[in-house]
């Protein structure tokens, strides 16, 4: 058993529920760059789960691989049970439903309205909604949940980067998807809409039940939201556990995350 194990298994498991995305043994290289060299990943139903690691450690290329828009070298991922490596193009796109991105940098349509905004995935998704006539109650929900139905008929410009991150999740939280893969959360936000967001995500999850995947470097947010976190170093889950249980480990790379 390898130092790295060690570390990971030294800290309890919990009893687990429902497993909502499992990731075993995942290899991703891009010619003698080894980005994942073996990660694991258990999200439980209606968890908090946080990844941190350093800029190039492979958080992005981990959900892309997640999301089937990359293809891992080897390694198995399963999303609600489903192995993707298995699913045509319409069964994968069926299952993207159900997972809602925060990207970074919010990714709204310029072009549109904040209202636009919201009913344009409900417009692509009608399969699982249906031909909605008027989607005005729809929008008003996800709006509601994050504190901005007066912003319905303004246009992304007119709103501050902390309002933009929070229509974004609305936009998400219109498809009511079961899991949500948040990006960088607070990234480029000022410690007071950090601290908002931070809040907003709690609230997310106790409305909605939903099971959240975490991408930081904001320990603060880690700390607020995580029920339990992943510290991916060199390509694997170096160590696991919850923010109290890591912050209180000597060794000197958990150490550095939490400086």
């Amino acid at each position: 058993m390898t130092r790295e194990q060690n570390i990971s298994q030294s800290i309890e498991e919990k009893p687990s529920k429902r497993i909502m995305l499992d990731i075993k043994g995942l290899f991703k290289s891009f010619e003698d760059n080894h980005v994942l060299n073996g990660f694991n990943l258990k999200l439980h139903e209606g968890e908090n789960l946080v990844i941190m690691g350093k800029s190039g450690s492979g958080k992005s290329v981990m959900i892309k691989c997640l999301v089937g828009l990359m293809q891992p070298d080897s390694g198995e991922i399963q999303v609600m049970g489903k192995d993707i490596s298995k699913l045509n193009q319409t069964e994968l796109d069926d299952l993207r439903t159900e997972i809602g991105f925060l990207f970074q940098g919010s990714a709204l349509y310029d072009s549109m309205t904040v209202r636009e905004n919201l009913e344009f995935p409900l417009r692509r998704h009608k399969k699982k909604f249906g031909d909605i006539k008027d989607t005005t109650a729809l929008v008003t929900e996800a709006l509601d949940s994050v504190g901005l139905a007066h912003t319905m008929d303004l246009m992304p410009s007119e709103l501050s980067g902390g309002m933009k991150r929070r229509v974004a999740l609305a936009r998400t939280l219109i498809l009511k998807p079961k899991i949500i893969l948040y990006d960088e959360p607070t990234s480029g936000l000022d410690p007071i809409t950090s601290k908002e967001i931070i809040e907003l995500m709690k609230n997310i999850q106790k409305k909605y039940k939903t099971s959240s995947l975490i991408i930081t470097h904001d320990v603060d947010c880690a700390r607020v939201v995580s029920e339990r976190m992943i510290l991916l170093v060199d390509g694997i889950n170096y160590a696991e556990g919850s923010f109290k249980e890591l912050s209180e480990l000597s060794d000197k790379k958990i150490r550095a995350f939490f400086k």
